[in-house]
């Protein structure tokens, strides 16, 4: 008999590559923000991914349905808003803080799709660890507007993923190309409103091409894999390890230096995506049946 665990392996590597890519690109894309904005950036990392991947992918060579379409885009419409909110964020909060913020967006999307009780000890795990890492009471300067604007993209993330799950069922490379085409309708237009000709530099252009490329390019399409072979619960839980990873490479990339207790705070959100991977073989049954 064949065990279900290298089924999984993949797709869990999927979700820590995206994760490590996106914060990357996103830790040089804040460097922009003094140059063109968040909203130009926002727009150069939207409408570049959606060419590249158009042009590597190249989506017309599947068919595509009506009904498809439409989850097609309402899946790339969400994401949009998600990156917009997310980067006009950044503007005034941490970039760990916002990360943070932004996840209680897919752990409420694994608390309403768990069903059984150890997933539900992985997620209480996360929800310290991310109860931790907010500065709640305790730092008076956080931005009220910045964490609205987080909680938005939270918001949309839970969206993203349950049409993503809808999504699921078509080639990686069409959902995610066509998904960014609709993404860019709403980013792009609203950049160029805002940073105008300065996004016409060539400098700034090649910026943003690279920027595309590691924050959504490359995640975006490793997501959508994992997606179609990882149930929801555990895909939001997994991914629980990007405010970890966010706040570790904006040490390295950044400077914003973490205390005691946030490293503990990682701790408890390491352990949840380790032990959601680790578990994860028993809803095998379920995800044979969703990609069925």
């Amino acid at each position: 008999m064949t065990s279900p665990r290298p089924s999984l392996v993949l797709p869990a590597l999927a979700v820590l590559g995206s994760i490590t890519s996106l914060c990357i690109g996103t830790s040089f894309a804040k460097k922009l923000f003094p140059l063109i904005g968040a909203e130009g950036t926002s727009a150069l990392r939207v409408g570049f991914s959606a060419l590249v991947l158009l042009l590597f992918w190249r989506p017309w060579r599947w068919p595509l349905s009506r009904r498809d379409a439409g989850f097609v885009i309402r899946y790339g419409l969400t994401l949009g808003v998600m990156n917009l909110l997310f980067y006009l964020a950044l503007r005034t909060i941490p970039f760990g803080i916002a990360v943070a913020i932004e996840f209680s967006g897919p752990l409420a999307v694994a608390m309403i799709a768990s069903r059984r009780a150890i997933d539900f000890v992985w997620l209480a795990s996360a929800i310290t660890g991310l109860v931790m890492l907010l500065p709640l009471g305790h730092d008076s300067t956080l931005d009220p507007t910045g964490v609205m604007l987080a909680l938005g993209a939270a918001i949309c993330w839970a969206l993203y993923i349950l049409f993503g799950k809808q999504a699921g069922h078509l080639h990686a490379g069409q959902s995610v190309s066509l998904g960014l085409v609709a993404a860019s309708l709403v980013v792009v237009p609203y950049g160029v409103a805002h940073a105008g000709a300065s996004l016409l530099d060539p400098m700034i252009l090649l910026a943003g091409l690279g920027v595309a490329i590691v924050s959504s390019a490359i995640p975006m399409s490793l997501e959508m894999m994992a997606l179609k072979r990882l149930p929801s619960e555990t895909f939001g839980i997994m991914v629980s390890l990007e405010p970890a990873v966010a706040s570790l490479l904006a040490m390295v990339l950044l400077g914003e230096h973490l205390v005691g207790g946030q490293w503990l705070a990682i701790g408890f959100i390491v352990m949840a995506s380790i032990g959601s991977t680790v578990t994860a073989r028993r809803a095998r049954p379920e995800v044979a049946e969703l990609v069925s």
